[in-house]
């Protein structure tokens, strides 16, 4: 394939990135998005996972890489190194666990110690369909985004319900706010021959096509 036609394939490359206890559900989220698959399992994923998908976004195609810190949570310098090159990220918590959701004030201030200035995040509240063993209430979801000056969505892998509506948010807030400096983020052909390396050279899978080999599960 040559030069050219890679360069069509999208404009411009994003990393996002899922952070949040285990078990909220942030591989789900990333499946059905990404997929448009949902497992019913409650095996946590062990190691780091990423997927792609391209967006369509004011007339710019917009291609994101989203990462799956699952099961790394407590291994602070492996999830450092993706804080610091991620341009946007969800703060997940579980609807069922009023912990998960305490918790999301330490993942925030992570975000703030390791995070570009420039990152747009999201807060998501994920299992809605769950509403009989809901913890946390909307309105606290929705009252602790207003205070840390973010969006916020409640999703439900399981219906499909804002799943797109959230991923496509994050990546539009993240265009609008890298507008600017759009030329310079603009994928080269040599940078997308280089994304598999690169991610190897980080660790981060198994080889170039480890992503495409794991499974979905929450």
């Amino acid at each position: 394939m040559g030069c050219s036609t890679m360069a069509k394939q999208y404009d411009v490359l994003f990393r996002l990135l899922l952070l949040g206890d285990s078990g909220v559900g942030k591989t789900c989220l990333l499946c059905r998005f990404t997929d448009n698959e949902f497992h019913p399992s409650h095996i946590s994923t062990i190691g780091v996972d990423f997927k792609m998908k391209t967006l369509v976004i004011d007339g710019i195609k917009v291609r994101i890489q989203i990462w799956d810190t699952a099961g790394q949570e407590r291994y602070q310098t492996i999830t450092k190194q993706y804080y610091r090159r991620a341009q946007g990220i969800f703060l997940v918590y579980d609807i069922t666990s009023e912990r998960s959701f305490q918790h999301i004030m330490k993942w925030a201030s992570d975000v703030d110690e390791y995070a570009p200035d420039k990152v747009q995040k999201i807060l998501v509240g994920n299992k809605s369909d769950e509403v009989d063993k809901r913890q946390v209430a909307t309105e606290q979801g929705a009252k602790l985004a207003r205070a840390y000056g973010m969006d916020f969505f409640e999703t439900s892998a399981f219906t499909n319900h804002n799943i797109t509506e959230t991923f496509t948010r994050l990546a539009e807030q993240v265009l609008a706010a890298n507008k600017k400096d759009l030329d310079l983020l603009r994928i080269s052909c040599n940078d997308e021959l280089n994304l598999a390396a690169l991610e190897e050279e980080e660790g981060l899978c198994d080889g170039p096509d480890g992503d495409q080999n794991k499974g979905c599960w929450c």
